[in-house]
């Protein structure tokens, strides 16, 4: 099985940054495809960024330009950096990870992102 702790959520102004992180755990060996999805009260869960094992990215148009997605295999880690933030940012933002194989599907427990006006 595959853990997923998420942290560095918080509350931010607009346009402030955030600098979420994703350790994983267990067995790490198998993970191909991490990424960061975010879901708001009443809304449907969306896939803002998500990064390969070879380092290949993918990012939501509304979070393109402003946000980064990165990974430190040594560490476990995955990261998302987040700039100019906006209101419509907040949300609970979840760890994913995606194993080879199989390609089950694991999620973290999910860190709070609050952008205020």
């Amino acid at each position: 099985q595959v853990q997923l702790v998420e942290s560095g959520g918080g509350l931010v102004q607009t346009g402030g940054s955030l600098n979420l992180s994703c350790a994983a755990s267990g067995s790490i060996f198998r993970i191909n495809v991490m990424g960061w999805y975010r879901q708001a009260p009443g809304k449907q869960r969306e896939l803002v960024a998500s990064i390969t094992s070879g380092g290949r990215t993918n990012y939501a148009d509304s979070v393109k330009g402003r946000s980064s997605i990165s990974r430190d295999n040594a560490k476990n880690t995955v990261y998302l950096q987040m700039n100019s933030l906006k209101p419509e940012d907040t949300a609970v933002y979840y760890c994913n990870a995606i194993t080879s194989g199989f390609h089950l599907n694991y999620w973290g427990q999910g860190t709070q992102v609050t952008v205020s006006s």
